[in-house]
């Protein structure tokens, strides 16, 4: 696969990021122009991965909420392509999407803070996601004990946190759908 990154010249775009080969070994996103590459995630960050996209689909499903809930999508946003952990996403455009997402269809937008991407996870993506007006940013950190911190985008360009949900206790959001958890329960037990 190295042949293909060395052959390439100038800034990439999203149809050359696509125009590659899978490669299960790495994360390959666009970020400006440039390929940002992240290990593929390990067995904790899969575990949680995995329980919350199914904590999300029960609650989206309960709820009536018209959305599907999907791990690790190509989401395009204005500087780039994006994949994050999870990505809550409205039904009608999932059912017309191929390769890749609009960010103006994706309603929320997890990330899982892991050690190689923890940097980008709490200061570049929350950045590029607010610029792509997704109106929710997750993201979930695993040490020491799992958190999630809810961000909702405010005029401005910026996400608060609604809340912060510490293993032990339970929280409750309403927006996109509602949805309750403790986020002990999302680690291996």
């Amino acid at each position: 696969m190295s042949v293909a990154y060395d052959q390439h010249t100038g800034p990439w775009t999203v149809e050359d990021v696509l125009q590659l080969p899978e490669d299960a070994r790495n994360r390959i996103e666009l970020v400006g122009g440039s390929l940002m590459m992240s290990p593929a995630p390990g067995y904790p960050h899969q575990r949680v991965s995995r329980r919350l996209a199914n904590l999300l689909d029960a609650a989206a499903e309960a709820a009536g909420a018209p959305v599907e809930i999907f791990e690790a999508v190509n989401v395009v946003v204005p500087d780039g392509l994006l994949i994050p952990d999870i990505a809550i996403v409205d039904a009608a455009a999932a059912a017309a999407a191929e390769a890749t997402t609009d960010a103006h269809d994706v309603l929320v937008v997890v990330e899982i803070a892991s050690p190689s991407t923890r940097v980008a996870d709490r200061k570049m993506k929350p950045h590029l996601y607010a610029a792509a007006g997704i109106a929710h940013y997750w993201r979930v950190e695993l040490e020491p004990a799992p958190r999630i911190y809810f961000g909702e985008l405010r005029p401005g360009g910026l996400y608060v946190d609604q809340a912060v949900v510490q293993a032990g206790e339970t929280g409750r959001i309403e927006r996109p759908f509602p949805f309750e958890i403790n986020p002990a329960g999302l680690s291996r037990q």
